[in-house]
């Protein structure tokens, strides 16, 4: 089987060296230089949305999917007449629209802060009357990693976050003082069976995932998660993984935003899991029977943002797994990534503590 992946970075990167265990051949589309994913398979140098490329990559692939959410919806659309694309498009228009993906939260009854769509300053003003403060104010599309973002925390913001974001359409969120964040990652297969990750929490830092820690040892609003990502799955007629991130406040969850593809929380499932994200993924879209989601120890997963240091390199493997992308350093950005797997979460939480100190 051979499997089109518009997009070769470290997820298109990771979801090759999964293709290879599995006999699948993928082929990649990127116009960057040198992108991760050339270590895995062949890349196409050319733009995400050429029609020609996207063409001939439909004609030579069983199956054609996506590592990132701003694939321009009507490309997929154009060649999902000629071969099977998942995620299906509708999913990713929801995801590339946070207005509609709230929206779509709110439709399958997954609770959700407060939010009101902003379209001018008057929008805005209206917002902070009906929601009150703070609240952050988001670009509707794009916008990642913390970007695209304002918090207005007195009515002396307003009109310095319409400033900053005003060029483009907006949403105005409650701001939550949520507990944690977590993510309940699910894969659902093209016959229709869903499957899930045990709950995961994410720590950031400057609006980057950090950390992620799996298991959650909170069996109720694991039950409760698997129902909002099976909910989601099934209205969207979804195929693949999937990714919904959730504020935990209290003993109630409250739906972020959700990721149409594989994610960085589930990083972990590598060593972590009877049967990692990737691999699901791969099983879904090609029509197979989808691998066991099971988490038998205790994983972590430390983001390598901005730099790798030499110390890490030097960790002992067999308490370390070390996931070096190959790109270049640049501040802000994700090189890699450490996992560590234990018996227990006192052991896992005491290895990250040894990484973060390192770092």
């Amino acid at each position: 089987m051979r499997i089109g992946i518009i997009g070769a970075g470290q997820l298109g990167q990771m979801l090759g060296i999964a293709a290879r265990d599995l006999g699948i051949e993928c082929v990649f589309v990127d116009p960057s230089d040198a992108p991760p994913a050339a270590s895995t398979g062949k890349v196409i140098k050319r733009p995400f949305d050429d029609p020609e490329t996207l063409a001939t990559l439909a004609e030579s692939c069983d199956v054609v999917t996506y590592e990132f959410e701003n694939v321009p919806v009507e490309a997929l659309l154009q060649i999902s007449e000629r071969v099977a694309v998942y995620p299906p498009p509708d999913a990713l228009r929801h995801a590339q629209d946070r207005l509609d993906e709230k929206r779509l939260f709110d439709s399958l009854q997954i609770p959700l802060p407060r939010f009101r769509a902003i379209d001018s300053l008057a929008d805005l003003r209206g917002a902070v009357d009906d929601i009150g403060l703070p609240l952050v104010v988001k670009t509707r599309r794009l916008g990642y990693d913390g970007k695209g973002q304002f918090i207005v925390r007195s009515v002396d913001d307003i009109d310095a976050a319409w400033r900053a974001l005003g060029v483009q359409a907006l949403i105005a969120e409650e701001w939550v003082p949520f507990d944690c964040e977590v993510s309940a990652i699910g894969v659902r297969s093209e016959a229709g069976d869903i499957a899930t990750y045990p709950l995961t929490q994410n720590e950031h830092s400057n609006g980057i995932l950090q950390l992620s820690r799996a298991p959650v040892d909170a069996p109720e609003l694991a039950a409760v998660a698997g129902q909002y990502v099976g909910a989601l799955l099934e209205h969207l007629d979804y195929v693949g993984v999937v990714a919904l991130e959730l504020f935990v406040a209290g003993d109630k969850l409250l739906a972020n935003e959700f990721a149409p593809r594989v994610h960085n929380s589930g990083h972990w499932t590598i060593e972590g899991a009877e049967t990692s994200q990737f691999a699901n993924h791969l099983l879904a879209i090609s029509n197979r029977e989808l691998g066991s989601t099971a988490c038998p120890a205790h994983a972590g997963m430390l983001n390598l943002i901005g730099r790798i240091p030499d110390a890490v390199r030097t960790l002992p493997a067999r308490d370390f797994w070390l996931h070096d992308y190959g790109k270049a350093a640049r501040a802000g950005r994700k090189l890699g990534h450490i996992t560590v797997v234990a018996e227990s979460a006192a052991e896992r939480d005491r290895r990250l503590q040894e990484l973060l100190e390192t770092l």
